[in-house]
């Protein structure tokens, strides 16, 4: 009867060290995985500031005005061809 009880007992204990080694095993490869996808964070992080800078440059109203002349062709009126419209 003490055999029994002694190999239930080193199972238990084995099992329980498997365990151990397991769940660290576990924990070191979630780091791993945390690492890494803090470091893509801190990427997209200065990838949308520059995005933000970019987007900021493009939006400045003389920028705007400037791309509109020279895509559309547009021009300032002649004083001549302005007209006073009155309700």
């Amino acid at each position: 009867m003490g055999g029994l009880f002694m190999f239930i007992l080193l199972a238990a204990v084995l099992s329980s060290a498997i365990a151990v080694v397991w769940t660290r095993h576990e924990s070191r490869v979630l780091f791993v995985e945390l690492t890494r996808l803090q470091n893509q964070r801190d990427d997209l992080n200065i990838e949308y500031g520059k995005l933000e800078l970019e987007q900021a440059t493009w939006a400045e109203p003389r920028r705007v005005d400037d791309e509109a002349r020279q895509a559309l062709g547009m021009l300032n009126p002649k004083p001549q061809d302005i007209q006073l419209v009155r309700r």
